[in-house]
C-alpha cells in the first residue's frame, strides 16, 4: 500500500462526513472541503453534537474553519451505520438544559471533594493559580 506522509494523507477524505473532536471538548460533524499543511481544515454544513447520557442534540454551524492544532481526532463517519445509534435526538434547547445541569452536578461534585480534602488538611492547588513556565 503507498501511503501518503502527514496531512497530505487527508487528501483522500475530502468531500466525504467526518467527526471532529477539539481540545476544548466540542464535537464537530460535517463534510471535509478543505485542508492545508498544518491540518486546519474547513468543514462545510457543519453541526456542533452535545452527548447528555443517552440523548444528544445538533447545533447547526454551517461553514467552520478549525485550526489544525486543536484537532484531537478526526474521523470519516460511515453514512450507514450512522443512522443506527442507540441515542435519542432531542431539541437543542432541551440538550443545553441537560447539559447545564450535568455541569453543575460536576462542579458541586469537585467543590464537594474538595472540602472533604481541605477538611483532612490537604489542599489541592487551583489551575488559575498555577504559574505557567
Amino acid at each position: 500500500m503507498n501511503y501518503m506522509p502527514g496531512t497530505a494523507s487527508l487528501i483522500e477524505d475530502i468531500d466525504k462526513k467526518h467527526l471532529v473532536l477539539l481540545r476544548d471538548g466540542r464535537t464537530l460533524i460535517g463534510f471535509l472541503r478543505s485542508i492545508d499543511q498544518f491540518a486546519n481544515l474547513v468543514l462545510h454544513q457543519t453541526v456542533e453534537r452535545i452527548h447528555v447520557g443517552k440523548k444528544y442534540g445538533d447545533i447547526p454551524r454551517g461553514i467552520f474553519i478549525v485550526r489544525g492544532e486543536n484537532v484531537v481526532l478526526l474521523g470519516e463517519i460511515d453514512l450507514e451505520k450512522e443512522c443506527d445509534t442507540m441515542l435519542k435526538q432531542v431539541s437543542i434547547e432541551e440538550i443545553l438544559e441537560e447539559q447545564r445541569a450535568q455541569q453543575q452536578a460536576k462542579l458541586e461534585a469537585e467543590k464537594a471533594k474538595l472540602q472533604a480534602l481541605k477538611e483532612r488538611g490537604l489542599s489541592v492547588p487551583r489551575a488559575d493559580v498555577l504559574d505557567e513556565y
